[in-house]
């Protein structure tokens, strides 16, 4: 179905179209379990409720200069579950609006979620060619394993092939060249991107990437996320640390050869070393520790004092009911 692109096309996909698709499938897939757990297990086995979540369609919007295509932003869409096609009114009515306040941005294609392209996915694709004549295909697999560093978000073109048939095989050849018995087919290609970010873009990215849970999580949580971070920085920088070392022993014994521009960069590095254990520095390091550790302290004091307070509060309202209920009742 799909294949690699030869088209020239250079694609840049900006952060915010990634945070919209993620956020438009968090929302899905909540509300989907919500409902599933909600209904009883006789409907759910009826309604089909323990598949697998919905998948999420949208529109995506940005220019197009030259050969670059750059996308800027996105948007949720209406997919008419009957005919598997696109809410037509509710696009041309997206279009509009955001013609009013981006005039530049025009309509480059559609987004949806899953593993792969699939065959239903080429009619909404056919849909939107009469507004634009080669839209673009942006897939994200939420599937996706957390431990692969690429991001889940492939680029889909569309490319016409023309099959023609031989009683011994199928030949593909370019849809510039003439059809022997056969019909051009539309398929999807796969096309290299690259992450194309302004400075508004990472400080939003940042700080959704910092912010709080919804409960607005306990002070030990928040540092313990903290924490973990700085560990992961430091466990990387150290195996990074190794690598250089291990290749420093391989061209010390021989078995690399040599390269005088990595040298000068790692001597470089470390001519940095000998300010670090100088007595300055370890007089100001320990300032900044036990004034890190004296914030710690005091911090613990102040939340204690705040426990104390909301225990001797509740303990007042609790003596101050007990003591007018027992004169109440001596009264009586």
């Amino acid at each position: 179905m799909a294949s690699s692109s030869s088209s020239g096309l250079t694609f840049k996909l900006h952060p915010l179209v990634i945070v919209n698709i993620s956020d438009h499938y968090t929302r899905v897939k909540a509300q989907f379990h919500h409902s599933a757990d909600g209904a009883s297990p006789s409907a759910a086995a009826a309604n089909g409720t323990a598949a697998a979540v919905p998948r999420v369609f949208g529109g995506v919007i940005g220019v197009q200069r030259g050969r670059t295509v750059e996308i800027f932003n996105s948007f949720e869409l209406i997919l008419d579950p009957i005919s598997h096609t696109l809410d037509r009114a509710f696009l041309e009515k997206k279009q509009e609006l955001y013609k009013k306040v981006f005039p530049n941005f025009y309509i480059l294609g559609w987004y949806s979620t899953g593993n792969d392209a699939q065959e239903s996915d080429m009619l909404i694709h056919k849909a939107l060619m009469d507004i634009n004549e080669s839209p673009v295909y942006v897939l994200l697999n939420p599937s996706m394993s957390h431990a692969k560093k690429d991001l889940p978000v492939t680029i889909f073109e569309s490319a016409n092939f023309d099959f023609i048939s031989y009683p011994w095989n199928w030949i593909i050849l370019p849809e510039e060249l003439h059809v022997i018995d056969g019909i051009p087919q539309l398929i999807f290609v796969r096309s290299n991107y690259t992450i194309e970010t302004v400075e508004a873009e990472r400080i939003s990215v940042d700080h959704v990437a910092h912010l709080k849970p919804s409960d607005g999580g306990s002070a030990a949580t928040q540092l313990a996320a903290h924490l973990t971070g700085i560990h992961s920085a430091i466990k990387m920088l150290n195996s990074r640390i190794r690598v250089v070392h291990q290749y420093l022993l391989a061209m010390q014994r021989g078995d690399v050869p040599l390269e005088n521009s990595l040298l000068r960069q790692v001597s470089s590095l470390l001519r940095r070393l000998p300010a670090m254990e100088s007595e300055k520095f370890q007089d100001d390091f320990l300032m900044e520790f036990n004034d890190t550790l004296l914030m710690t302290y005091l911090a613990m004091f102040t939340n204690s004092a705040c426990t104390m307070n909301e225990l001797i509060e509740k303990f007042n309202i609790t003596y101050d009911r007990h003591t007018r209920r027992g004169g109440r009742t001596s009264f009586i």
